[in-house]
């Protein structure tokens, strides 16, 4: 657990519930709606859908998330999960990705924009 966290999710894995605990960045609310305002927002997740759909329904506050992506729509690619946009109906020029993950990005390196976790 992490201490004062914003959400407390319980997700089901194998049979098992657990708890996710999630802190969000100061700012993110009005980053991501500041941000909507310009593009489409779209998130792309190696996590799976049971995971991150309810993580992502508490973040959403303002309902600007266009488009959700899953591990399901990752590339098994050595091991990881390869983010490739090159399987999404998007211009690839106009796309960017941002990650804590250089291999996330592997197939797209000129799109990416790496971050801390």
């Amino acid at each position: 657990p992490i201490p004062n966290p914003d959400y407390v999710i319980p997700v089901e894995i194998e049979g098992h519930v657990h708890q996710v605990y999630v802190a969000k960045r100061p700012g993110v609310d009005e980053f991501m709606r500041k941000m909507a305002e310009f593009y489409e927002i779209v998130v792309y997740t190696a996590s799976l859908s049971k995971y991150a759909d309810p993580l992502l329904d508490q973040l959403d506050t303002h309902k600007v998330i266009r488009f959700r992506l899953f591990r399901e729509h990752c590339v098994h690619y050595e091991g990881s999960y390869v983010k490739d946009l090159s399987l999404i109906d998007r211009d690839i020029n106009q796309s960017i990705i941002i990650d804590n993950s250089p291999m996330s990005y592997l197939f797209h390196p000129r799109n990416a924009i790496g971050c801390s976790s």
